[in-house]
């Protein structure tokens, strides 16, 4: 549960993909009990709905907001001040801001709102208590209380610099799609070499489970690649062809590049 200090109602503002994971885990996790949960959204969602059987509230009279201890930023970062503006007034002033938004800094929902905020990137894995976050914060007090949030559902990392945050964004958040298109893409390779389709899938699926494992291992990600890759091995000699070509390295980088320049023209 959050700590006393940021007691009394969440309030998360936006239920689309992202805080649909976050309320998962939540709820998965009794991080933030139903009760003390406040869910606005403008059109009907089922994780919504599911929270609202266990006891949280949805979309109610705006006076409710008054107690909330945080308030937490999952709309598009087009539609936040819009979002945000009719909100402010209703808030205590004990209310933190909790932002999950890309490319929206800090700075500007402080000088909207009147009070500090956190930045929080996630991976939508949240919603199984088992994804990553970024978390910054120049108020000691605004980290504190994102780490509350989230470290039940993440792993969280404390980033230096709010100019990180772009780049962790990329590395992590925008990330699982990468792997997922990678390992899609492997799928695709085992068919040209005679795979079924549903062979090649099913492999490659159970290849990123397995990946996943090794990774949950305290060893580095060089030690992790080095107890599958034997010298003059089939792994090694797909990992070199990989490397002698530097495709693999332009593909990260080029996905990286375009992530963090997108997150800054937002």
């Amino acid at each position: 549960m959050i700590p006393s200090a940021t007691s009394g109602p969440v309030v998360l503002l936006g239920c689309g993909r992202l805080g649909s994971a976050i309320v998962e885990g939540w709820l998965k996790t009794g991080a933030v009990a139903p009760s003390d949960l406040i869910i606005l959204t403008p059109s009907e969602k089922p994780v919504a709905e599911q929270a609202r059987a266990l006891g949280a509230r949805v979309n109610p009279p705006l006076e409710a907001l008054e107690a909330a201890r945080v308030l937490v930023l999952a709309v598009k970062p087009a539609m936040w001040r819009a979002a945000l503006g009719p909100l402010i007034v209703h808030l205590g002033r004990r209310t933190q801001l909790v932002s999950v938004m890309a490319g929206v800094p800090a700075a500007d929902i402080t000088a909207a709102s009147g009070r500090p905020a956190a930045r929080v990137m996630p991976t939508t894995a949240v919603a199984q208590a088992r994804g990553v976050a970024a978390v910054w914060s120049s108020e000691p007090q605004a980290r504190e209380t994102a780490h509350a949030l989230f470290s039940p559902v993440a792993d969280v990392v404390d980033l230096d610099a709010e100019a990180q945050v772009d780049a962790a964004t990329a590395v992590a958040g925008s990330a699982p799609a990468f792997i997922y298109a990678f390992v899609q893409a492997l799928a695709d390779a085992g068919q040209g070499e005679g795979l079924s389709a549903e062979a090649a899938s099913r492999l490659a699926r159970g290849a990123l489970r397995s990946a996943g494992a090794g990774v949950e291992t305290d060893e580095t990600l060089d030690a992790l690649i080095a107890r599958i890759a034997s010298p003059g091995g089939t792994t090694r000699a797909g990992l070199d062809a990989m490397s002698d070509t530097g495709e693999l390295e332009r593909a990260a980088t080029s996905a990286v590049t375009a992530a963090v320049r997108r997150a800054r023209s937002l």
